[in-house]
């Protein structure tokens, strides 16, 4: 069945539904924003979901998914028990999905449907958007699921060098997920490792991202973190706390080592515009007008993503169309790391390897959900962990927080460096020990 053909019967059966929906107008009231569904109208909107999902998401993909869930979810809890940690965390959109694919992708359709019930979208558009949310949903879900599970064995990996343990984050968890991290202005590893109690690693997953900003002069410093290039995972030797250079090109620290990640067959076949180093900054002013005309636009265009005119700034933009394994290739050239891994799934054609060996990655391919394929890639890590030379005490917000309130409980100057404060709070506290003895 052709892909028009296909569009019409999908057309045709939702039209179908939204004629029974039609019949039960009572049932959808409206209470100011939002909308209340009878029980009929709920049913006949849950049917409408399972149309769009199951024309996108065939039963073979349901079926994998849930098998590489599973996966996942036995590989994260092998690592739990390797680091002696209470737990990982992850994103919200990924927890979602692990929890339940199918109610998961519902929920990507609930405001589409509600729009399609109330009659402000019409069926050709709503089909148009909606199949378009679930498709990219499931296959950003796939691709985090397979990179989470490369990243969780290689770590697992990593305890064959003697005992591994969670340094950073303190509360014992490992994070895969960097929500809210850069919002103070820096970029934080997602974990700290010690290796057999002498040396570290520092792991930064999809790190360069925008860190906080307030006015327009901070924003065209950290403009850059916008439109840079983010591979999957980078590791650096070492206890490292922050990756974020702004004074330099790129804004980012140079790793130590660089891991991407494809879970497609036919990955290196597709084509994705970069406009990275060549988008032209917005002002404060800008963005805000954009986040007010409509916030998924506005993050569109300042992302790279094509969404249609906004305006004028995008026909100033420039950018270049690359083939994915030519993206792979300008990490490499761009963030200069002392190695590269591109890991795949499948097994890639020869011309596309020795394309990618030529430009000094090192390639993996065919690797399924084989463990012990990535072991080189354990013992790179291992060999690129440093030890500990100036012991620094990593410090969190909370914890930062923590000691500048007691400061000032015992009196002290708080406007100054945090480990001179901490050392003085120490003298203090033993003061008191002393005079109670």
């Amino acid at each position: 069945m052709g892909r028009k053909d296909k569009s019409k019967v999908i057309i045709d059966e939702i039209s179908r539904l939204y004629s029974e929906v039609v019949k039960h107008r009572e049932g959808i009231i409206s209470e100011g924003l939002t909308v209340r569904l009878s029980s009929e109208v709920e049913a006949l909107s849950d049917k409408i979901k399972d149309v769009i999902i199951h024309s996108v998401v065939s039963k073979h993909d349901l079926e994998q998914a849930i098998e590489w869930v599973t996966i996942l979810k036995e590989s994260l809890n092998n690592l739990v028990k390797v680091l002696n940690i209470d737990g990982v965390t992850l994103s919200k959109e990924v927890k979602s999905f692990l929890e339940d694919p199918i109610q998961h992708l519902k929920k990507k359709l609930f405001i589409y449907t509600h729009d399609l019930i109330r009659g402000s979208l019409s069926i050709e558009d709503y089909v148009r958007a909606s199949t378009a949310a679930v498709r990219t949903s499931f296959r950003t879900n796939l691709r985090t699921i397979y990179q989470t599970w490369v990243l969780s064995e290689v770590t697992t990996l990593l305890s064959s060098y003697g005992k591994l343990r969670l340094i950073y984050p303190e509360y014992g968890y490992l994070s895969f997920d960097r929500s809210g991290k850069q919002k103070t202005g820096l970029i934080p590893p997602n974990a700290i490792l010690e290796i057999n109690g002498s040396k570290y690693v520092s792991i930064f997953i999809e790190a360069p991202r925008p860190v906080g900003w307030e006015d327009s002069s901070d924003l065209r410093r950290s403009w850059k973190l916008y439109t840079a290039l983010r591979p999957d995972i980078m590791i650096y030797g070492g206890k490292v706390t922050n990756i974020l250079k702004l004074d330099q090109e790129p804004p980012i620290l140079r790793p130590n080592i660089i891991i991407e990640c494809k879970e497609l067959s036919d990955w290196y076949l597709r084509i994705r515009d970069v406009r990275g180093p060549f988008a032209k900054p917005l002002t404060a002013e800008e963005w805000r007008n954009k986040w007010i005309r409509g916030l998924w636009i506005g993050l569109s265009e300042v992302l790279g993503v094509e969404a249609g005119n906004v305006d004028e700034i995008i026909k100033e933009r420039k950018g270049v169309r690359l083939r994915e394994y030519q993206i792979v290739a300008l990490y490499r050239k761009v963030y200069k790391p002392d190695i590269m891994y591109l890991i795949s799934l499948h097994k890639i054609p020869q011309d596309v390897r020795k394309y990618l060996e030529s430009e000094s990655i090192n390639v993996i391919d065919d690797v399924g959900f084989n463990r012990d394929k990535l072991r080189s890639v354990a013992e790179a890590i291992n060999e690129y962990a440093k030890e500990d030379e100036s012991r620094t005490l990593i410090i969190d917000e909370e914890l930062k927080r923590k000691i500048i309130n007691l400061g000032r409980e015992l009196g002290l100057n708080v406007s100054r460096d945090l480990g001179e404060l901490l050392k003085d709070i120490i003298d203090k506290v033993e003061e008191v020990i002393v005079k109670g003895k």
